[in-house]
């Protein structure tokens, strides 16, 4: 995937650091499922469609909802009008965003690329650059995480352990405080496990 970006700068969703050197690229981007975001922040329909990926990539790449974080990255190709738009924006979204540098002619040429008429537009590659999805909001907005899982296996991904901490539920009838009873429910267990092996131990001994 990298080589899609061979010679290309990418900015980190983090005090506007860059991202330019073939190894940093690779890291970021390799054995992964990229998706390429279309969007502005000020485009009504991209205002409403936003905060859904915004939701949709944090509850697959962040720890505090999944086992381990997935195969993932996006990479923001904005249409802003103006740079502190589109800073405006990134601030809004997830830190583990890319972002194609505002005014980057680069930016043409992947609209170009993958044919991209309108916005919002979700593109999803492979690790190859070959597309999986020509524009995913509709399956986003449908499906939620569990699309990724198609794309994961498109993807032929060389690890296929990845596991939602949520195995295909509704997240729309869950709570913000259910990862923290899931996780007290965990501790619950060990301790209960612990003081009934300390129980045994005591009676083998007594």
């Amino acid at each position: 995937m990298a080589a899609l970006f061979t010679g290309k700068i990418l900015m980190a969703n983090r005090e506007r650091d860059e991202m330019e050197t073939e190894r940093e690229l690779g890291r970021a981007l390799e054995n992964k499922v990229l998706l390429l975001y279309f969007g502005s922040g000020q485009c009504p329909r991209c205002r409403r469609f936003s905060p859904i990926l915004k939701d949709f990539f944090i509850r697959l790449t962040d720890e505090f909802y999944v086992e381990r974080a997935s195969q993932l990255v996006l990479v923001y190709v904005s249409r802003d009008e103006t740079e502190e738009q589109q800073r405006t924006f990134l601030r809004s979204m997830p830190r583990r965003w890319l972002a194609v540098p505002f005014g980057d002619s680069f930016k043409r040429e992947l609209e170009l690329r993958f044919s991209v008429a309108e916005v919002p537009t979700v593109v999803v590659l492979k690790p190859n650059g070959d597309v999986i999805v020509g524009n995913a909001v509709e399956e986003i907005q449908r499906l939620g995480t569990a699309c990724f899982r198609n794309w994961q296996e498109a993807a032929e991904l060389v690890d296929r352990n990845f596991l939602l901490a949520e195995d295909f539920e509704d997240w729309s009838r869950r709570s913000i405080t259910d990862p923290i009873r899931r996780l007290k429910y965990k501790l619950d267990k060990k301790t209960e496990a612990k003081n009934k092996g300390r129980k045994e131990d005591g009676e083998e001994f007594s």
